[in-house]
This record gives structure tokens, sequence and C-alpha cells, in this order.
């Protein structure tokens, strides 16, 4: 990449791992073989975000609604989490990678939730890159979850309803110490959000490809990098605004 692309980098990525069932069938592989490749797949992804400069990494590991899947792939999926964070964990380290968790807890088992604060806590001073791991989450949850808050910081005299608005809003979902999501990137040929970072992705521009998640590659990584800085984002300004800006700065 060059140096001019390093500049439009997006700060903050965000991925939905989609497609590692249809990668299973496609390959007459074994049930759950295909989220076992997935897993795979995210090491080389997040090296290569910390590699060329992007601050902040989110992914869809565990959406609210897959806890309707069947329960065998639940299981599997719970336990390939925790696989995944102990296998993270010296790599964290060794890159200087902060790893944190959002959404909901509470359906999680107490040793996967133990393990999450751990791993939070063990690498929570690495500054390099910030990797979020979404289990059990969903966006309108985290706006739900955030709203309760503010009423309970409201009931107990803690803010003004006058002070509601959205920057104060803002401080209370997940993710709120980071930069918004610049670029949100779906694998699998879906085209919808699927209800992940609702309000952080407000702004992000979007990426949608057909190449299922275990086949998506550092180099279709790197093209959805350049589709990005060639997007002009307006945040409601008009292209005129934006090109006088530039030339002012």
């Amino acid at each position: 990449m060059t140096s001019q692309e390093e500049q439009l980098l997006p700060q903050h990525v965000a991925i939905i791992m989609d497609g590692n069932n249809r990668f299973a069938k496609k390959n007459q592989m074994q049930k759950g073989d295909g989220h076992r490749e997935g897993k795979n797949i995210l090491d080389p992804i997040v090296e290569h975000c910390k590699h060329v400069g992007v601050k902040a990494l989110t992914v869809f590991a565990f959406s609210s609604e897959n806890w309707k899947r069947p329960q065998y792939e639940v299981d599997l999926l719970m336990k390939l989490l925790e696989e995944t964070i102990h296998e993270q964990l010296p790599r964290m380290e060794k890159f200087n990678i902060s790893l944190r968790f959002i959404g909901d807890r509470s359906k999680l088992s107490s040793e996967l939730r133990d393990l999450m604060q751990y791993a939070e806590q063990k690498t929570a001073t690495f500054d390099s890159m910030t990797l979020t791991i979404a289990i059990s989450y969903g966006g309108m949850w985290d706006m739900a979850h955030a709203a309760k808050t503010i009423a309970q910081d409201a009931l107990a005299g803690k803010l003004q309803i006058d002070q509601i608005n959205v920057d104060l809003f803002d401080k209370y979902v997940s993710l709120n110490d980071l930069p918004a999501v610049d670029l949100l990137i779906r694998t699998g040929g879906d085209y919808r959000l699927s209800n992940f970072l609702l309000w952080q992705a407000a702004y992000a521009e979007l990426y949608f490809t057909d190449t299922l998640w275990p086949e998506f590659t550092i180099q279709e990584l790197d093209h959805a990098f350049r589709i990005f800085s060639g997007r002009e984002r307006r945040f409601g300004k008009t292209s005129e605004q934006i090109q006088q800006a530039k030339i002012e700065n």
C-alpha cells in the first residue's frame, strides 16, 4: 500500500465474519469444521491490521440471535471462543494488542466469563491496537442496555434529564472510548448489518463481499482499504465543503 493510502486507512475496522457453515458444505467438511477454519483466519487479519496502523478491530463472533442455533453448534462455538482466547493471549502480548469483549455476558458460562475477564486484565495496558470480540452481542441490546443505565443514573440523581443527548448516550454504549467504526466489512454474500454495532457504525463505510470468511485474505482486506480510501466521507456536509476543508488544511 502506498503512503497516501496509509494516511486514509480506517482507524476502526469492524468485521461480520460470515460464511463458515457454507464453506464447510462447499468443501464437504464435517459439521463445525467451517467454524474451526474461520477461527484460523483471524490471526493473519489481526496481524495485518496492526501492521498497517489500524487502531481498533472489532469482530462479530457470536450474536444475540445465535443462541437460537442448534445446541451442538452453540456448544461448539463456545468451545472455539474459549480456545481462541487461550490462543490469542500470547499473541496479544507479542504484538502489544489489547483484547476486549462486548456483549451480554449473563448467558455465558462462569468459566468463559472468568477467562474473558482475565484476558482483558492481562492485556489492558497493551496499546498498539485494540482487538474486540463481540460475544452474545447485538446492537439493539447495546442501545437498550445503555438506555437502562442512563435511566438508573438519572433516578440516582447522577444526571438530569435535560443532559441526555447524543453525546451523552455515546458514552454509555460499548466501545465508547474507541473511535467510531470507519469501515464495516461483511463476508459471505449477505447485504445486511445483522444487528452489529448499530450505533458505533452509524457513519461507517460498508464493504460487502461474496467471499466466505474462511477464504477471506489479506489481499482482499487491502482491497477493502483501497475502496475505503477512495470514498468521500461527508458526514452530512456537501462535497464542496469537504473539498474546501481539504484546501484550507
